[in-house]
């Protein structure tokens, strides 16, 4: 009999895990919240040996570069509308870059042959037993498993139910950011041009698929903020109080959040859980050790779902020493490409005019540029093992 595995979210890590393990032959399941598969969101990119490895290993890097985007230029403007500083394509969009909801529906595509999805609803509660874990769901009659991944994101719902609340693992960095879509009302070009000011950016750039279409993304310096992560009222009038006074396109596009389909607003922060499993149950990606802008947590999810499944068929049933070895391989990689979480806020939106100026003379220089391309690609590689046997058998 197959070990039945549950996991919980459909975003990125859950269902490259699927992925992995149904191709191993186990019996998959993923739940996920959102009542179908998230459309929007950022661009995501890979870069470096480790992620286009494991993604052609998965079969789907030739896949990937055919919705490549080609990278995604950014323009800063200072108050008075002169340029700042001009980033090139490749600064941001690695070697593959490719919009976050095609990305999770590639992945969908790929996992829903081998793997149950369960779309609109959530785990409520985990029992562990001598066999597994007993698992309660919000609609779904309960069922038990014989382990539970929790690859729900930075506020995952398993860290909550298995390890504890959220405010024991999740800081907070110092910054709040938010996406939305909008008509590209003035025309742009892919990419983004925005408005910086200390502490605080907001930018927009043309949709890369339909050039009817932009995308704002914000960014604002803050102490930590109570809201109803829910409430998308509540989040856009935090958004219009961090930005009122600004000029430029700024008051048009806070006037663009009203029509706005879906609103995307959290903290930067960052995931830090002394270990990544309890018992039958464990965290992938940024559950486990996340951040939420700039620590390369696309590239180290799609990584880490590849070393947990090719740990779990090795270890053969045995999954603590599964977990303890996943963990092994893969804690010191993800906390070294973790830390781009902490530098983003004061990076994009430094909280001083001098810092502005600081910043942008530093990457107005080419070779500042070339530098930081090659230490991200030695920071997102790492030696990993070789599953192909364990494919074969």
């Amino acid at each position: 009999m197959s070990t039945k595995v549950l996991i919980s979210g459909a975003s990125i890590a859950g269902p490259a895990l699927a992925h992995w393990l149904g191709r191993y032959g186990f019996d998959v399941t993923v739940v996920e919240l959102a009542p179908a598969l998230r459309d929007g969101g950022q661009n995501v990119d890979f870069r470096g040996r480790t992620h286009l490895t494991v993604l052609e290993r998965m079969g789907v890097l030739d896949e990937l570069r055919s919705l490549d985007t080609g990278g995604s230029p950014m323009t800063f403007l200072g108050p008075d509308g002169r340029q700042l500083l001009h980033l090139p394509a490749e600064f941001a969009g690695g070697e593959v870059e490719i919009p976050r909801g095609e990305l999770a529906q590639l992945l969908h595509r790929h996992s829903r042959d081998r793997a149950e999805y369960l779309f609109g609803d959530s785990i409520t509660a985990l029992e562990e037993t001598p066999s597994g874990v007993r698992v309660a769901f919000r609609h779904a009659a309960p069922r038990e498993f014989d382990l539970v991944i929790g690859a729900d994101g930075l506020h995952s719902n398993v860290r909550r139910l298995a390890f504890g609340p959220e405010e024991r693992f999740v800081r907070h960095l110092g910054y709040y950011a938010a996406t939305w879509a909008l008509p590209n009302y003035l025309g742009l070009p892919p990419g983004s041009v925005g408005l910086n000011a200390p502490g605080r950016f907001v930018s927009v750039g043309a949709d890369h698929r339909d050039p009817t279409r932009a995308g704002a993304f914000c960014l604002f310096a803050s102490p930590e903020l109570r809201y109803d992560r829910h409430d998308p009222a509540q989040q856009k009038a935090l958004l219009r109080d961090a930005f009122a006074g600004l000029g430029w396109e700024v008051p048009r596009l806070l006037e663009s959040l009203e029509a706005a389909p879906e609103l995307y607003f959290d903290s930067i922060g960052r995931a830090d859980v002394p270990s990544w499993s309890n018992g039958r149950i464990a965290l992938l990606g940024d559950a486990a050790c996340g951040a939420t802008i700039g620590g390369m947590g696309t590239g180290t999810a799609v990584v880490a779902a590849y070393v947990l499944a090719g740990e779990l068929v090795r270890a053969r049933g045995d999954h603590r020493a599964a977990f303890a070895r996943y963990e092994q391989l893969l804690r010191g990689y993800a906390q070294g490409c973790q830390k781009g979480g902490d530098r983003t806020g004061p990076f994009l939106a430094p909280r001083t005019a001098t810092g502005l100026r600081v910043r942008s003379g530093l990457l107005n220089r080419r070779w500042v540029l070339n530098k930081m391309l090659e230490l991200g690609k030695e920071v997102s590689s790492v030696e990993l093992p070789d599953y192909s046997r364990e494919f074969a058998a």
